[in-house]
């Protein structure tokens, strides 16, 4: 059993100190295993199916890695996606995640989430995988998040976008052509057309 457990605490290690439940079982683990190392303190439940090692320092970017855990096809977007491209000074207060119009929206009660449905080919549109702490972990664009944040003006407020248009252009070499071509997809063309053309 030692062996075991030493095996599961170095396979946290391997994923970065937080795993799925059945990402675990997948792996060869038997729940007596994780159960054990659970009431040692050794891991911790953090949300449902959801696991932490003890004393697991996250790097960047923690509510991101365990939300994609929690909800794999969901895309980080809107002020959280800005916040991971470095294209605002906003600090969100939620997870900002889009899923396709009439899907189900997973149940997640930690990291405080806030879910915005897009139709189908806007949610596909623009999507990048990157891996944080070994987890995929899917964003949109830079180009395609203006696009959306103009979308959502008045959720998110019409400010935020446009500070974030002049940051993705001037800081961050953002083409205006791809966001005009992601305005289109998201049907705000008429509205940053204007805006792109005083900037360029």
């Amino acid at each position: 059993m030692r062996a075991k457990k030493q095996n599961l605490i170095d396979y946290f290690h391997k994923k970065g100190g937080i795993v799925r439940f059945s990402a675990m079982r997948k792996a060869g683990f038997h729940p007596d295993t994780i159960a054990a190392l659970e009431k040692n303190g050794q891991i911790s439940k953090i949300s449902r199916g959801l696991y932490q090692l003890a004393g697991y320092e996250p790097a960047a970017h923690p509510d991101l890695v365990m939300v994609s855990l929690l909800a794999p096809r969901v895309v980080i977007c809107l002020i959280s996606a800005l916040a991971f491209h470095e294209i605002t000074s906003e600090i969100p207060k939620y997870v900002e995640i889009a899923i396709p119009k009439q899907s189900h929206a997973n149940i997640i009660t930690y990291p405080p989430v806030r879910v915005y449905r897009f139709d189908h080919q806007a949610w596909r549109e623009g999507v990048e995988e990157h891996r944080i702490d070994g987890h995929t972990v899917r964003v949109y664009s830079p180009a395609k998040t203006i696009a959306d944040c103009f979308k959502f003006r008045n959720k998110i407020g019409v400010n935020v976008a446009r500070d974030a248009i002049k940051t993705a252009i001037a800081e961050k070499r953002v083409r205006p052509q791809e966001i005009m071509k992601y305005a289109k997809i998201c049907r705000v063309s008429n509205i940053i057309k204007p805006i792109l053309e005083t900037l360029i």
